[in-house]
């Protein structure tokens, strides 16, 4: 437990002394946000703010996890998996910045790049952790055999279903932030109850710590905005907890606010595509109660609660799968 504590506070004091230098840097830089032109109007305010603070939430998570985790191959192929993912976020951040437009990294090198993490993922899953190819069905006690190659297309929706839900969260401030940080601590306290995952119960803490500093700077009116570099991140480290804690299915409930904000989009454009009519204001969902006149703030803290309600009910439901 003093690990768990040591390293939560000791990545959110690092993340809390490097974010005023690394803004400032930012500034210099003139590496500031590009604003989407069809965005919510109050948000052209916003423009030029800096961006890329995925950087600091995961320099942060860096020395306390490498100082004090065992090592263990679990936990470093997450942390392994989270980098990737916020490399990807990084490339996609500074072609933004360079080219001075709110498009970036294209789709398709995503994909191949989420395609080969979840391909190191799986492999280590099965062979160095011992995984089997299964579907738990947690709360039910069912599972499902679906083979090697199954596991893989399983491991690799995880992944990119939780990158992406991250990253369509990611649009109001303090919104990602505070809910990943939520989801998080649900896994640090489910990696925690469970034998042999207290590694990476250590990582998840410490990823807490780091979004909960970065928030300082973060929430409303934002000094520092995350960017890919941290949504696909913090996504690709849900998505990993996910797999190495077989809480693929589970993570439905966990992660409900990001299976909401995501199927709000996949609604809106089915909608769209097929009546010619928008079922939503604006998608993401986010976006919507924004048109609405919600304040940012407001929107902001309903969700926590929202994201807070599906990791509880999920945390819940884990530990009486496992007899807790």
């Amino acid at each position: 437990m003093g690990e768990i504590v040591l390293g939560s506070m000791a990545s959110m004091l690092i993340c809390l002394f490097l974010s005023p230098r690394f803004i400032a840097f930012l500034r210099r830089r003139e590496f500031g946000q590009n604003i989407r032109e069809e965005g919510p109007s109050g948000h052209q305010t916003k423009a030029g703010t800096p961006t890329m603070g995925g950087l600091i939430i995961f320099t942060a998570v860096l020395v306390p996890f490498l100082v004090l985790s065992d090592h263990s191959f679990a936990a470093m192929t997450v942390f392994f998996v989270a980098l990737g993912c916020a490399a990807l976020g990084f490339a996609d951040d500074f072609i933004k910045i360079v080219k001075r437009r709110s498009l970036g990294l294209s789709a398709r090198y995503k994909l191949v790049g989420q395609v080969l993490l979840a391909l190191v993922l799986w492999w280590v899953a099965r062979h160095e952790v011992g995984l089997e190819p299964v579907i738990l069905i947690r709360g039910l006690d069912l599972s499902f055999d679906i083979g090697p190659v199954g596991y893989f297309v399983l491991v690799f929706l995880v992944i990119a279903g939780a990158t992406n839900g991250v990253n369509l969260t990611d649009g109001l401030d303090g919104l990602a932030a505070g809910t990943s940080a939520i989801v998080l601590l649900t896994y640090t306290a489910i990696c925690y109850i469970t034998v042999g995952q207290q590694d990476l119960a250590l990582l998840a803490v410490c990823l807490v710590g780091a979004c909960v500093g970065f928030l300082w700077f973060n929430a409303f009116p934002a000094s520092i905005f995350m960017g890919d570099t941290g949504s696909l991140g913090l996504g690709g480290a849900i998505g990993a907890l996910a797999v190495m804690t077989q809480t693929e299915i589970l993570l439905i409930v966990i992660g409900g606010l990001f299976v909401i904000e995501a199927l709000s989009v996949l609604v809106q454009v089915f909608s769209f595509k097929t009546f010619g009519r928008r079922v939503l204001l604006m998608a993401p969902l986010h976006h919507h109660f924004e048109m609405m006149s919600w304040s940012e703030t407001k929107i902001m803290l309903r969700f926590w609660i929202i994201a807070a309600v599906c990791s509880g009910l999920g945390f819940a439901i884990y530990q009486q799968s496992v007899g807790g």
